[in-house]
C-alpha cells in the first residue's frame, strides 16, 4: 500500500463517513466512487464498514455516533528549494529560506515508509525603491526588480526502523531556474539601468535528517535542511543562479489534526546558519522564520479539497558581517498571509495531492516586497 495512502486512511475515512456513510445508499455510492481493487479503496471501505457497525451499536443505546481520534497527517516533505536573485537583506538575493515552502499539508515530514516524489513550480516577482540600497554579488544597487521562475524535482525516503522513537527520512530537492533582475547601478561618474537574465540549475537542497513523531491528534517535527552551493554565482553579476554558501536550516514543528472535522493546524520555525560567501567576503546574518497555517479537508468527488491560509514571519536575529559588507548590519524583516488550496485524490494504489498557495508579503523591510505564487504536487509509492 502507498506510504500516504496509508497516512490519509483514517482521515479520509473519517471525513468521508462523516459526510457519506449514514444510510446504506451513501456508503454504497463511496464503495462504488472508490476503487475498492486498490489498497485504499479497501482500506476505506473496511473503515465504512466499522464505523457504520458502531453507529448502530450507538443508536441502540440511544446515543450519537462520534469518530474516534486517530492521528493522520499528510506526509510530503519538506518543499526545500533554493532561488537566487537580487532580493533582500541577506546578501545575493532571498537567502536559501523561501516564504510558502514550509507548514501546510503537503509540507509534512513523511510517517509511513517509502518513497514520495514532489514536483514543485514557483513563480516570485518582487520590486524595491529606488531610494533604498541592497548589496548583490559585490555591488550595491537600487530600484532593485526581480522575476523568478523555478521548477523544483525533489524526493523523500523514509525508512522502516524507527529513530529515538521517531519515522526517519531523508531527502534532496534541486531547482532548475529562470530569473530575471534589474537594478540602478552607481558608479562615480553616472547612474545606468541594468537588466542580467540567466537560467540553470540552482542550490540543491540535502535533508540528511527529517523526523517525525506522532501521538494521538499531534504530530510534533524536527529537520535538518542543508543547502549546498551547487549553482553557478559570478561576483558583479545581478542574476545568479547560487548563493556560493552553505545555509544549515534546523528546524521544529508542531501540528494538530481534528479528524472529525477535517481541521489541521500547523507552525514550523527554524533559524538559517549561513557560511561565508568567499568571492565577496560576505557573510549573510541569521534568520528567524515561522510559518503556520490552518486548512479544512472536505468530501469531494472521488477525492478532498482543503481550503485555508498560509503564513510567515521573516526576521534577521544576526548582522550581516564580513568586508564586503558595504552597507553594514542590513537586517532584513518580512510578513505576509495568503490562501491556500488542496486536493487530494487516490490513483490506484497511491495517491496524488495537489497544492496551490499565494502568498504575498504585506510588510518588508530592507528586502524586495513581492508576491509567491506556489504549485506543488506529491505522489508516493
Amino acid at each position: 500500500m502507498g506510504r500516504l495512502t496509508r497516512q490519509l486512511r483514517s482521515q479520509l475515512a473519517s471525513l468521508g463517513l462523516r459526510s457519506l456513510s449514514y444510510g446504506g445508499y451513501h456508503a454504497r455510492r463511496f464503495r462504488c466512487a472508490i476503487n475498492a481493487k486498490s489498497r485504499i479503496g479497501a482500506l476505506l471501505v473496511d473503515r465504512m464498514a466499522d464505523k457504520e457497525r458502531r453507529r448502530r451499536q450507538t443508536r441502540a443505546h440511544g446515543g450519537s455516533a462520534s469518530l474516534s481520534k486517530i492521528g493522520l497527517f499528510l506526509a510530503v516533505g519538506l518543499a526545500g528549494l533554493t532561488i537566487s536573485s537580487a532580493a533582500s537583506a541577506e546578501e545575493g538575493g532571498m537567502g536559501h529560506y523561501l516564504p510558502g515552502g514550509l507548514a501546510t499539508i503537503i509540507d509534512l515530514p513523511p510517517v509511513q515508509p517509502g518513497w514520495v516524489v514532489q514536483p514543485i513550480y514557483l513563480h516570485y516577482e518582487g520590486e524595491a525603491s529606488r531610494s533604498r540600497a541592497f548589496p548583490v554579488a559585490g555591488l550595491v544597487t537600487g530600484g532593485l526588480e526581480a522575476n523568478i521562475d523555478a521548477l523544483v524535482m525533489g524526493a523523500l525516503y523514509t525508512f522502516e526502523p524507527k529513530v529515538l522513537g521517531a519515522h526517519y527520512s531523508v531527502g534532496a530537492y534541486l531547482p532548475y531556474q529562470w530569473i530575471e533582475v534589474s537594478a540602478d547601478l552607481s558608479t562615480p561618474r553616472r547612474t545606468r539601468s541594468r537588466t542580467d537574465r540567466v537560467s540553470g540549475f540552482g542550490d540543491m537542497t540535502l535533508i540528511p535528517a527529517m523526523m517525525a513523531w506522532t501521538s494521538g491528534p499531534w504530530q510534533y517535527s524536527a529537520l535538518l535542511p542543508i543547502y549546498a552551493p551547487t549553482g553557478r554565482s559570478e561576483v558583479g553579476e545581478l542574476a545568479n543562479l547560487g548563493l556560493n554558501y552553505c545555509t544549515f536550516d534546523p528546524s521544529a514543528g508542531v501540528t494538530y489534526n481534528d479528524d472529525e472535522t477535517g481541521f489541521t493546524f500547523s507552525v514550523l520555525s527554524g533559524i538559517t546558519i549561513n557560511t561565508e560567501n568567499e568571492a565577496t567576503q560576505y557573510r549573510s546574518g541569521s534568520v528567524l522564520h515561522v510559518e503556520a497555517s490552518a486548512q479544512k479537508l472536505f468530501a469531494l468527488g472521488n477525492g478532498f479539497f482543503g481550503v485555508g491560509a498560509n503564513g510567515f514571519l521573516y526576521e534577521q536575529i544576526t548582522d550581516d558581517t564580513g568586508a564586503g559588507a558595504l552597507l553594514g548590519p542590513f537586517r532584513g524583516h518580512a510578513a505576509g498571509v495568503g490562501p491556500v488550496l488542496s486536493y487530494i485524490h487516490p490513483v490506484g494504489a497511491t495517491t496524488l495531492v495537489l497544492e496551490a498557495r499565494w502568498l504575498p508579503e504585506l510588510s518588508a523591510k530592507q528586502r524586495l516586497k513581492g508576491d509567491y505564487l506556489w504549485l506543488k504536487g506529491a505522489l508516493d509509492f
